[in-house]
């Protein structure tokens, strides 16, 4: 059987021999998508680091150029290809967090960050450092991100080529990282539900959270699913989408959208599908989003104000990222120079990397 989708106009067809199809209790019985840092190559790192850092720079202001990993360059580009054009995971442990400080471990993960792609804002204020953490907010607010909850995330893809999450401090109980292959989704759907595939290739619209460009609606449309000749492109929020169906004037799903919605979500559910994650402190998970989906588990935190849960995470573009459909290219809140998905670019709005939730 030929890789990718059979014809141009045969939208709704399994996507053959791509590594991007995987499923969770098969790559739960391999390690080869598990990297070990080793000593010498933690020590270039801290070194690289510590060298930046002492300059009083802010992180903004650094380049991967300011981070020469001569030792550990080569194993990071293979990283990148597996995420980027790969599978799309990858689990780094063996970074030495518990004898680091805070900011030395922010020096070090955007070191590594810097090595694999371009920084994203995430939200609004321009942040490029994301901080993973229960701020107390109810997860029902119309503009309350999920990730400053307690609150179970439901399966998602975020606004750039790859997401990176470092464990600072894993919590208490509960907060398993779970990822899913969108492009086993697809190939699941084709094969019992081809009609609901193809509404999923239909746009949706989905809420901004409040962070919206000038002369911009509320919303914005995207498809879920976006055919390419040898691969099929993702972008799924499923809250955003929820949450876009209450904004005045948005479009409002079709009948057969709610139903292939409501079959995506189950499948990504599914134990045949997704993979389950306990992170410890130092690990990083990479994912690529046009061809993964992530959810956490709810978690139980300590009482402790310096012992709670808390992640540290990167939105990256990548200049030799996968080939995205012009449609979806163009539906982008923001583009980098070289025309990659770049995050939540809000113009005027200077990038900005926080050293603790804000």
């Amino acid at each position: 059987m030929p890789d990718g989708i059979q014809t141009a106009t045969a939208t709704t067809q399994p996507v053959y021999g791509n590594r991007q199809v995987w499923r969770g209790p098969e790559l739960k019985r391999t390690d080869d998508w598990v990297y070990r840092l080793q000593l010498d190559e933690i020590a270039e790192l801290e070194a690289a680091a510590a060298e930046a850092m002492a300059t009083g720079r802010n992180l903004t202001e650094t380049a991967r150029t300011d981070f020469p990993l001569p030792g550990l360059a080569p194993t990071l580009k293979r990283i990148r290809e597996e995420v980027l054009h790969g599978r799309g995971i990858v689990l780094l442990r063996g970074l030495r967090v518990d004898r680091l400080s805070h900011a030395q471990t922010i020096w070090m993960y955007w070191a590594l960050g810097s090595h694999w792609g371009e920084p994203c804002s995430q939200n609004g204020l321009g942040h490029v450092l994301g901080h993973v953490k229960d701020l107390g907010y109810d997860p029902s607010g119309a503009n309350v991100r999920g990730y400053h909850t307690s609150a179970r995330l439901l399966y998602h893809s975020d606004r750039a080529d790859v997401v990176g999450l470092l464990c600072f401090k894993p919590s208490k109980s509960g907060g398993l990282s779970s990822a899913v292959s969108s492009t086993a989704i697809w190939n699941e759907m084709v094969q019992r539900r081809p009609d609901l595939a193809a509404a999923l290739l239909q746009p949706v619209c989905r809420t901004r959270y409040g962070e919206i460009p000038p002369g911009m609606p509320a919303y914005q449309e995207f498809s879920i699913f976006n055919p390419m000749p040898h691969h099929i492109v993702c972008s799924y929020l499923g809250g955003a989408i929820r949450k876009g169906q209450l904004l005045p004037g948005a479009p409002r799903l079709s009948s057969a959208q709610i139903e292939a919605i409501e079959m995506f979500d189950h499948l990504a559910e599914s134990p045949d599908l997704h993979i389950d994650m306990a992170f410890e402190p130092g690990d990083i998970q990479l994912l690529n989003n046009h061809f993964i989906l992530h959810s956490r588990t709810t978690f139980e935190d300590y009482p402790e104000p310096e012992r709670r849960r808390h992640l540290l995470r990167l939105w990256l573009a990548c200049d030799d990222g996968p080939e995205l459909p012009p449609a979806y290219i163009a539906s982008l809140q923001g583009r980098t120079a070289s025309g990659r998905p770049n995050g939540v670019a809000v113009p005027g709005v200077p990038l900005h990397a926080p050293m603790d939730a804000e």
